[in-house]
């Protein structure tokens, strides 16, 4: 069983059908023909999560028949990723559904139409980005290339117009779009960062200002691209999670016949494969805001509403409802010897840890966005995401760069409690997570073991802060908790000025009594709320 195969006119869906894949329902050559001559959609980024789920959600419209056009996808930074997870299976890819369960739904994924290497060295290629630009049709483009795919670099504003990073590609291909014609078209990131379509539009206009000022460009180029009516950046939230070829898979696949299961690692460090595993879960919340029409991706799933509604989904997603939770259980499952976050939802003490900071604690400040619950979010991440067996992340990688994290994660509930003068004493496991970053920085377990905390680029200066402490001491002093918890940048706020100061000291006193102090302080406020 190779994924070519089902594009030979021999092919037999009844043997895949039987082990339980999902084929495509549409004729593959018939929409590549059509996306060809007429492409609504570019993507930039050909990475795992485009072919786990914008790619898998259009490949549902397409089995609607609702819709009979498929994507172009560009890789602007590892090339290798085209010519050897790609061209080599026709664009085809196989998405597994990894079910909290522990089991694996299996889908062949036919909706990318071809595949291009957006670099100027690549002279064919290139020209047929420019062709694509070019066509009255495109709808939009959109990007999964990561927060750091967006930065601008003073020295490649200098190149002019044949740039090596992406935003200044994209830029230049805008241009093409500009010269044949002004078309409309929207510019739509999908990437995992706050605000996404402001960092897209930010980076594009750094490169299209350069270019008017040096004379490169006319000014009326920078004005299509500020003009409404013409060029959109919506915002977006995407959350779903898609880790390396799982090993377990690829036993599961090669058990099933399915050859096409191996592991590929680029020269630059990219793990990719013909196969794409997942999580069952995902979100993608939209702005709906195009100048050109776009593809029906809620076919698909895709909820598309207001900015203002995708803000509020994002700040119910990154300050209440999950990204705490990751992060005060990443604290407390290093200092308790996890390696693993599923195997931390085994825990009754963790589990209801995190339980109550997201019904109880954070709940009360959450603003419900309406596309999405807030006690089924939470109730999914508890339930199905982070107890997945297949998902092999670790509490050491949850826990990088901590001190950048509280601020957002815990700072802006405890000011919502405040400014809102919503009852304070509600808050009793938010303070111990903060209780239990001071006795993380100080890098010993539970057991009073070293362990190494994650980088984080505050950890020195952080650590040096605690360092007069000691474990298991009695009688010592704790006035350098001061220093710590008034820090602003660490914390959002001043924890004293918001009368939580001296309850979190408290609670650190204990996490200081000695080895098996996490624990007993763990289970004593978990158990008591």
């Amino acid at each position: 069983m190779k994924l070519t195969d089902i594009l030979s006119e021999n092919f037999n869906a009844s043997e895949w059908e039987a082990k339980g894949y999902e084929l495509p329902k549409f004729d593959i050559a018939e929409v590549a023909k059509k996306t060809h001559d007429n492409p609504t959609w570019l993507h930039f980024g050909a990475g795992n999560i485009f072919r786990a789920f914008p790619a898998a959600i259009l490949n549902d419209a397409l089995n609607s028949g609702k819709y009979d056009r498929g994507v172009i996808v560009a890789e602007s930074f590892d090339y290798e990723i085209i010519d050897k997870a790609y061209r080599p299976y026709s664009n085809l890819a196989l998405l597994v559904s990894l079910q909290s369960s522990g089991t694996i739904e299996k889908k062949v994924i036919a909706s990318v139409t071809e595949s291009l290497k957006a670099d100027f060295q690549f002279a064919q290629d290139w020209n047929r980005l420019v062709e694509i630009f070019q066509t009255p049709s495109l709808q939009m483009i959109t990007f999964t290339i990561t927060e750091k795919g967006y930065s601008v670099a003073p020295a490649d504003l200098e190149r002019g117009l044949t740039p090596v990073l992406a935003m200044g590609k994209v830029a230049a291909l805008l241009y093409e779009r500009f010269k044949a014609g002004q078309y409309p078209l929207t510019v739509q990131s999908t990437d995992n960062c706050s605000h996404n379509g402001d960092k897209v539009k930010a980076g594009i206009m750094a490169y299209a200002q350069k270019w008017v000022e040096t004379g490169l460009v006319p000014a009326e180029f920078l004005a299509y691209l500020q003009d409404e009516k013409k060029v959109t950046y919506p915002w977006s939230m995407i959350d779903k999670i898609t880790p390396r070829p799982h090993e377990k898979v690829q036993e599961m696949l090669a058990a099933d016949g399915f050859e096409d299961n191996e592991t590929i690692i680029t020269d630059k460090k990219t793990f990719t494969a013909p196969f794409v595993n997942a999580e069952e879960v995902q979100y993608l919340v939209v702005e709906d805001n195009y100048t050109n029409g776009r593809p029906p991706l809620e076919l698909g799933g895709a909820l598309y509403t207001t900015r203002k509604t995708v803000d509020e989904v994002e700040t119910m997603k990154v300050t209440t409802c999950l990204n705490p939770l990751h992060t005060a259980m990443s604290i407390y499952g290093v200092m308790l010897g996890y390696d693993l976050i599923s195997a931390e939802m085994a825990d009754e003490d963790l589990r209801g840890f995190i339980q109550k900071i997201g019904y109880i604690e954070a709940m009360p400040v959450v603003t419900d966005p309406g596309v999405l619950n807030p006690y089924e979010f939470i109730g999914t991440v508890i339930n199905k995401r982070l107890p997945n067996p297949f998902m092999p992340d670790a509490p050491q990688r949850i826990s990088t760069d901590t001190s950048q994290k509280l601020p957002i994660r815990f700072g802006e509930t405890i000011k919502k409690y405040v400014a809102r003068g919503l009852d304070m004493s509600n808050l009793v496991l938010i303070p111990l997570t903060l209780a239990g970053y001071a006795r993380f920085l100080k890098a010993l377990d539970d057991n009073g073991n070293p362990f190494t905390p994650s980088t984080d680029p505050l950890l020195e200066e952080l650590q040096a802060i605690v360092a007069p402490l000691e474990l298991g001491k009695p009688e010592q002093d704790f006035s350098c908790l001061k220093q710590l918890y008034s820090r602003k940048d660490v914390f959002g706020l001043d924890l004293y000025e918001a009368g939580l100061g001296e309850q979190i000291e408290g609670m650190v006193k204990e996490l200081y009594a000695g080895p098996g102090a996490v624990r007993t302080t763990l289970h004593k406020y978990v158990s008591a709320r």
